[in-house]
């Protein structure tokens, strides 16, 4: 496993890491979270992916009893959390970047994981609706309480990421470190010239998400929606048409000899694509079984064997349907 320093920041994430998205609560209790998270860890992940509004707070109570089980060296690992959706109805407690979420939105996530400190928190998404300026100073008292060591963000757009940094400059406080981008073959907006610039510019890291779209990438949903797949999990509609979708799963199968070709799985193929990029600090993954990360983490032995011709070769596969999303 390979460490990656998280943009300029001083600390290393492992280049492959664990999300709990979905899986916990959802498809995996404590004792298989142990499992999974053990798995990981073993393969030398550092970092652990998580958030406040995944199964409505379930998954970080999961995540919680999973570590207070194993044990770990609490400086041997990294644990983040994300907050804006919130988990309660209220004007003040659901959609916002307000102080009071955010403060109240950090007690409950610390209580929840069963630990006296994160090492990164993220506003999970922009609100309009607050002055970005009243967000940066919540997260930099959070960080100064020592309830958090760094803070990001998720799909913000550059402009709003630019202002946080600058106002966290003029005022001397903690500024946003990191981005927490969707990036897959299928989606990569967030690496755009615009983006680009942020992460070169001001050394923002990223720790990307959903580099398996979904589990569209894994070739499983080629003949349909599998019974234990997240596709046919409750609540889970929304992702049919994505997983249906007849023209990019023609893609995922034309994919298919290179893996073979590499001696790796669909899977590993995508996220071993995903590393080749130098701007990437971390790439979560996800999984519902131990193997299935023991399976994953297998993708940084891939991605050397990644030349530029099989890049070359992949995008010509992907680049189409790219240049299609963007118009």
């Amino acid at each position: 496993m390979e460490y990656r320093h998280l943009g300029k920041t001083g600390i290393r994430l492992s280049e492959l890491s664990f999300g709990s998205w979905v899986t916990f609560h959802n498809q995996a209790d404590v004792k298989a979270a142990v499992e999974m998270m053990s798995a990981a860890y073993e393969a030398g992940v550092n970092f652990f992916d998580n958030a406040e509004v995944y199964a409505g707070g379930k998954s970080e109570e999961v995540m919680g009893a999973a570590l207070k089980q194993l044990g770990w060296r609490r400086s041997s690992y990294l644990v983040s959390t994300k907050f804006y959706w919130g988990i309660e109805e209220g004007v003040n407690e659901e959609n916002t970047l307000n102080r009071k979420r955010l403060i109240e939105g950090i007690n409950g996530s610390l209580q929840r994981l069963q630990l006296d400190y994160v090492d990164l928190i993220y506003c999970h998404r922009p609100d309009p609706t607050t002055p970005i300026e009243e967000t940066v100073w919540a997260m930099h008292n959070i960080i100064e309480w020592g309830k958090a060591m760094y803070w990001g963000t998720s799909e913000w757009a550059a402009a709003e990421i630019v202002a946080a940094i600058e106002i966290a400059e003029r005022h001397h406080l903690h500024k946003p470190v990191t981005e927490q981008p969707v990036y897959n073959l299928f989606e990569r907006h967030r690496f755009s010239k615009e983006y680009e610039r942020v992460y070169k510019d001001h050394g923002y890291g990223t720790t990307t998400w959903s580099p398996l779209a979904s589990g569209l990438l894994t070739g499983k949903y080629s003949q349909g929606i599998p019974a234990d797949s997240r596709g046919a999990l409750e609540g889970y509609d929304w992702l049919h048409k994505h997983l249906t979708d007849q023209e990019k799963l023609a893609r995922v199968q034309v994919l298919e000899p290179i893996a073979k070709e590499l001696g790796c799985t669909l899977s590993q193929l995508a996220l071993a694509w995903c590393l080749k990029n130098p701007l990437v600090s971390t790439v979560i993954t996800g999984a519902s079984r131990a193997e299935q990360v023991r399976e994953n983490m297998k993708a940084s032995e891939v991605a050397p064997k990644l030349t530029p011709e099989i890049m070359e070769r992949i995008e010509d596969i992907f680049g189409e349907q790219q240049e299609k999303d963007e118009d």
